[in-house]
């Protein structure tokens, strides 16, 4: 049933405020008009819906059964509307608002960028400033307030203290090399032992998995290994040298789609591990926050990466 084009909001206004005052008086006071004023809104609204919705006598106003039950819907379409406009006042102020998100080099790299775009789309004047490096400082920087948000793996216990975590999906660590490297034509786990190695350091959020992955694997630490989280540095590195780097399937997953750097045929999966939103445990998300995370969850869709 098609509502009737002449009811306005000022009939539901009306009607709810008589409701709540039991008297028309009452409530011509509270709409700051007349009574008849009131009472021919009423009517109007009783012709138009062809029931009768208000009682009215020397005792007031009461609701008859339909208007009982007409109550119930028009209070939670005003509800609902008033929700609306406060939503779209929240989004509109959200614009003007600048938002410092902290992202480990895997999320910097294949997921926030096509972020900021949606997000540059639905709020075009917010400000985002967006910071990079080894996870145990993104998290300091989040529990100190500097950051708003931090994507990435999921931390240790003991960090995640005051923290809330929602996973987006997995992620592997790769071992990448550089194309042509004599390990892509015969590897296995044990020959990687055999080149120079560039390893997660100590902050890495992968470090621990890198470490489980050598013992399970028997390879022994090399005296030589280079320990760093700068990808621009193990990007060239590699290119120039035998090296096997031990990184994020996320921070290399373009150079390896464009042929500049190559994966070792390895099985991995036992380094797959939690991606996700790290926030600070107490409020709720700023508008323009949750505008940010419900793109980053939008292009983790478009990836095809959610779990």
């Amino acid at each position: 049933m098609e509502i009737d084009p002449r009811v306005r909001l000022r009939h539901l206004k009306t009607f709810i405020e008589v409701a709540r005052s039991a008297s028309l008086g009452k409530a011509a006071v509270r709409l700051n008009v007349s009574q008849p004023a009131v009472s021919k809104t009423l009517s109007e609204l009783e012709e138009m819906l062809g029931a009768h919705l208000v009682s009215r006598g020397r005792g007031g106003a009461t609701l008859t059964p339909v208007g009982r039950m007409f109550h119930s819907y028009a209070s939670a379409s005003l509800a609902a509307l008033s929700q609306g406009i406060e939503g779209v006042a929240e989004t509109l102020a959200a614009s003007q608002l600048r938002l410092t998100i902290g992202a480990l080099p895997s999320v910097a790299a294949r997921i926030v960028p096509d972020a900021a775009i949606e997000m540059a789309r639905t709020a075009p004047e917010a400000g985002l400033t967006i910071v990079s490096g080894p996870n145990a400082y993104l998290l300091s920087q989040l529990a100190s307030g500097a950051l708003d948000l931090v994507i990435g793996r999921l931390g240790q216990p003991d960090a995640m203290a005051g923290f809330s975590f929602a996973q987006l999906y997995s992620e592997r660590v790769s071992l990448v090399v550089r194309p042509g490297h004599p390990l892509l034509s015969a590897a296995d786990p044990g020959s990687i032992a055999a080149y120079p190695l560039i390893f997660p350091d100590a902050d890495a959020a992968i470090r621990t998995i890198a470490e489980r992955y050598f013992i399970a694997h028997g390879l022994t630490r090399r005296r030589d290994r280079i320990e760093t989280v700068v990808d621009s540095f193990g990007r060239a590195y590699v290119r120039k040298t035998d090296a096997v780097w031990f990184i994020s399937s996320g921070v290399v997953a373009l150079d390896v789609a464009d042929g500049m750097l190559a994966e070792l045929p390895v099985d991995m999966a036992e380094t797959l591990g939690p991606v996700g939103l790290t926030m600070r445990g107490e409020g709720d998300p700023s508008p323009a926050l949750r505008l940010f995370i419900a793109a980053i969850r939008a292009t983790v869709e478009a990836h095809g990466l959610a779990r």
